[in-house]
């Protein structure tokens, strides 16, 4: 039986997910860009970013789980009637729901013993629940389909090794020429190649990452380096 891993407070861990019964997650450029605007919204404040990708069918991210005192508390609001709702935007909300994405994000929040509201802290294991609940709600409403979208439970590999840190940011960034979708990562948009070998603003840990393979001449030389999935993929146990 395969133990599934907790997400350790300060640990790196390779996040694996796929379609149920490897149904498609995107079907068009809307729904990938939703997926990362979800992802922001909901791991963000929970994780720090090394590298992903989003296939047709599966993802994967590399990701450091912030420390518990870096980790901040969940917004939200109360109304006169002393009920809670979410603190994002509204103008979001209506601009995901002109696309037919909006997403209902529920509000968690502790009565204290005199009826005030104290905000709970964001734990990682539950974030992704809710991104995957918010994106599949999503999806089933724009193409009226119904039930689980993702695979339960997601997979989730402790990465300890600097060496293998570097062989799982190469193995995602290569997915797409392993599934034949390109000949190189800088020709697949969905991503994060083309964040690391240009100067753009992101939340991507861009600086870390080239650091990890000393610099970006490095970095490029191993991405075009032949790649051996087979042998990694049987250690991230996919």
């Amino acid at each position: 039986m395969r133990i599934i891993e907790t997400l350790s407070y300060g640990n790196f861990f390779h996040i694996y997910n796929r379609g149920v019964d490897g149904c498609d997650l995107f079907r068009d450029n809307d729904n990938y860009e939703h997926f990362l605007r979800l992802y922001d919204q909901y791991i963000s404040p929970v994780a720090e970013t090394y590298s992903w990708v989003l296939m047709r069918n599966h993802f994967h991210v590399l990701l450091r789980i912030k420390e518990e005192e870096e980790i901040g508390f969940i917004p939200v609001k109360t109304t006169s009637n002393n009920k809670t709702r979410s603190g994002y935007k509204t103008a979001e909300r209506e601009y995901f729901s002109t696309k037919r994405l909006d997403a209902f994000v529920a509000p968690s929040v502790v009565t204290n013993p005199d009826g005030g509201l104290t905000p709970k802290k964001y734990k990682p294991s539950n974030q992704f629940s809710h991104l995957f609940n918010a994106y599949a709600q999503a999806i089933n409403k724009q193409y009226n389909r119904t039930g689980s979208l993702f695979d339960h439970p997601f997979k989730r590999k402790l990465i300890d090794n600097k060496n293998y840190l570097k062989q799982v940011i190469v193995y995602i960034h290569n997915n797409p020429v392993h599934h034949g979708f390109c000949s190189h990562p800088v020709e697949y948009p969905w991503s994060s190649y083309l964040t690391c070998i240009t100067s753009k603003p992101t939340k991507l840990q861009r600086k870390e990452v080239i650091d990890l393979f000393v610099d970006s001449v490095q970095f490029k030389k191993d991405h075009d380096e032949k790649f051996n999935f087979d042998s990694l993929e049987k250690w991230l146990e996919m």
